[in-house]
């Protein structure tokens, strides 16, 4: 355990602790039972210790100044402070989480890099206080399932204000945290009590939104959202729908 600790042992010895958890070292990921536990639960322990390290072996001594833009892990952005991980350093900070709409959380994750694709999406369980089955082999499904279990518990329509990029056709789910980039001053329009519920359905998802003709089979679908454009003026957000064959069984 010592070899990969990264200097962690010594240090809590000189900040007087009894114990150090270092998930790099301390889960044994041979069972998967002991694995599902320890991500389900990961959030938790790092949100109740007294504090956290983070080992940067990315990173040589001389570069301590300015560490970030070596960080292969985080994508390499520039500047410097919480913008390198993702997130507002007032949740570093104060751990509130609550003033942040689901978009902003999920752009949080949108640049990390992980060896395993899952992990890119099992790290947010913890942000939205979901938890699930950890299941490996399944790549884009993993985030499918971690939105679905988001849209069980909230309401907010913002989590379809995501970008396709090149792509020209999707579901109204994301297939990568890399899809909420853009997200990062994307904000809630509506109060909790104003929103029509929507939910997840053995046929798909079903949904009310105000709709506007665009093209003969599309629908420009507005979202109670909108894109926070500076201190006083924002955008609202809406995405297009296209109308599908209805399927017939026979």
């Amino acid at each position: 355990m010592s070899a990969n600790s990264g200097g962690s042992l010594q240090q809590a010895q000189r900040d007087g602790l009894n114990f150090v958890w270092i998930d790099g070292c301390c889960i044994d990921r041979q069972s998967s039972a002991e694995l599902s536990e320890a991500i389900n639960s990961m959030y938790g322990w790092y949100q109740g210790a007294k504090y956290c390290c983070v080992y940067l072996h990315d990173v040589d001594q001389d570069d301590w100044e300015n560490p970030f833009p070596r960080m292969a892990g985080l994508g390499r952005q520039k500047g410097s402070g919480a913008p390198y991980l993702g997130c507002d350093l007032e949740a570093l900070e104060t751990g509130n989480l609550g003033r942040y709409s689901v978009a902003q959380k999920m752009s949080w994750a949108a640049r990390r890099v992980t060896t395993l694709l899952e992990d890119g999406a099992y790290c947010l369980m913890g942000i939205f206080g979901v938890n699930m089955p950890l299941l490996y082999g399944e790549w884009e499904r993993t985030f499918l399932r971690v939105q679905e279990e988001v849209i069980k518990y909230n309401d907010d329509q913002i989590i379809f204000a995501w970008s396709m990029g090149k792509k020209r056709f999707s579901g109204l789910l994301a297939p990568s945290p890399a899809c909420f980039v853009g997200c990062a001053n994307t904000i809630s329009a509506q109060a909790t009590e104003q929103r029509e519920p929507f939910s997840m359905t053995n046929r798909g998802l079903s949904i009310t939104l105000k709709m506007t003709p665009w093209l003969a089979d599309a629908y420009l679908a507005y979202l109670d959202c909108a894109e926070k454009a500076d201190a006083e003026r924002s955008v609202d957000l809406g995405i297009f729908l296209r109308r599908l064959p209805r399927m017939i069984h026979t």
